[in-house]
């Protein structure tokens, strides 16, 4: 460890939570990892990955000296001053963010916390969360924690550049001391450092992830006012892109957004909205329009096909993106069981997601290649832009699929080349 490294501790060593110790061990800190999973906590101790990032296991490898990992609280608050909270906040079904796990800590501080601690919020919370939690701490009469909120901006399969490289670090607190010190563990890192008050660093995070969502729902409405007019939204999105007040991210379209951030965040933001009495309807739209597009894609499938009862239909990619074998809200789940809803048979191949997928998408076949997966199929439909299928095995395919039907729901392929090959085409607005 550095001579200027703190002690860390990280409560929740889900994605969120063991990218983050993973990464602070990366810059010199002592980084003291706990869950309440012990099988997690096991398989870390043994020198297991749980989830899979790029780069990630090697960064562990690199720092473990610099790691350890407990299933007790007190661990934690015995050796680090500074501790993060790095808990799920999934979605309860009125959509609001449930904060259950993050108060469960909050309610276990009572003899935990006999010194002076900083408590640092990693988890997406919803506005006004860092007032419930002082409000909690002043009921238990624990005066002697500073409450900070660090927001997190990770892409799943690009985590580890986007913590030592952010594009900013936001530092929301009362206390200027707790604020310091929080920020002092990026000093080495070049990125512009926001300090703000707590409400502003809770809504940064859910604003942001709320406009990229928005630009992936309009890129997705021009995409089929483009399939329409006969114009390929793959080259508007690249005119619009040139607009330096636009800018060319998240405007690819595609069969919509999904994953652990996007849709929960989106929907929690609405909500948040809902229980100030403001109708947020622009993030209505974008939900809307983000669950229609998927059913696109299957009307794709029976303009093509007719009828979808007894049709196979392959599937290639389940996880929501490439890189990551997260399958949270993943767009494949809702296609395959509407497909499956129509009376087809699905088949499936991910290079990563296969052994997690089991539990997510029921009644799917699932297979260990792309040959495999197409094996007299009347459609594949390409879901997730893996590499590995930048250049499919086209006259492997054409042998193997009843019918020669491609659907390319991230406009990834090459039409020419698909075409070239004796398939029919179809992207995603594309003419």
């Amino acid at each position: 460890m550095s001579k200027n490294g703190e002690n860390i501790g990280i409560v929740g060593v889900g994605y969120v939570g063991l990218v983050t110790a993973t990464c602070l061990a990366e810059l010199g800190h002592n980084v003291v990892c706990m869950d309440i999973d012990s099988e997690k906590i096991a398989l870390l101790t043994r020198g297991g990955v749980p989830i899979y990032e790029p780069g990630l296991a090697e960064l562990i490898g690199k720092n473990r000296g610099r790691m350890t990992f407990t299933t007790a609280l007190e661990d934690v608050f015995r050796q680090c001053e500074i501790v993060f909270i790095a808990v799920d906040t999934p979605p309860t079904f009125t959509g609001d963010a449930d904060l259950s796990r993050v108060f469960a800590v909050i309610s276990a501080l009572p003899g935990l916390s006999s010194s002076h601690h900083i408590l640092v919020m990693k988890s997406t919370v919803p506005v006004g969360t860092g007032m419930k939690i002082s409000v909690e701490l002043a009921r238990q009469e624990i005066n002697n924690i500073d409450y900070v909120s660090n927001p997190e901006f990770l892409r799943e399969g690009s985590a580890i550049g986007d913590f030592l490289n952010p594009d900013r670090i936001v530092i929301g607190c009362r206390e200027a001391a707790a604020r310091q010190r929080v920020a002092a563990l990026y000093r080495h890192m070049n990125a512009p450092v926001l300090e703000t008050n707590i409400p502003a660093a809770e809504m940064i995070k859910y604003a942001s992830n709320a406009f990229l969502a928005t630009k992936i729902s309009f890129i997705n409405e021009i995409a089929n006012v483009c399939e329409e007019i006969g114009a390929d939204v793959a080259e508007v999105a690249k005119g619009m892109g040139y607009d330096k007040r636009i800018g060319s991210h998240f405007l690819k379209a595609g069969i919509g957004f999904g994953g652990s951030c996007f849709p929960k965040d989106v929907a929690a933001l609405k909500q948040i909205a809902g229980n100030s009495g403001y109708h947020f309807q622009l993030l209505t739209a974008v939900i809307e329009v983000n669950e229609l597009q998927k059913r696109r894609v299957v009307n794709k499938l029976k303009k093509h096909l007719g009828p979808l009862t007894d049709k196979t239909i392959a599937l290639l990619g389940l996880a929501f993106k490439p890189n990551t074998n997260d399958l949270r809200e993943a767009s494949s789940i809702v296609l395959a069981s509407r497909l499956l809803g129509d009376g087809a048979y699905v088949k499936a191949y991910d290079p990563v997601a296969i052994p997690d997928a089991a539990r997510a998408v029921r009644g799917v076949l699932l297979c260990d290649d792309t040959l495999s997966a197409v094996e007299g199929s009347d459609a594949a439909v390409l879901v997730t832009e893996w590499e590995e299928f930048a250049h499919l095995p086209l006259a492997d395919m054409k042998k193997r699929m009843r019918q020669y039907l491609i659907i390319d729901g991230r406009n990834f392929l090459d039409p020419a080349e698909v075409k070239a090959a004796g398939f029919t085409y179809e992207g995603i607005g594309r003419s």
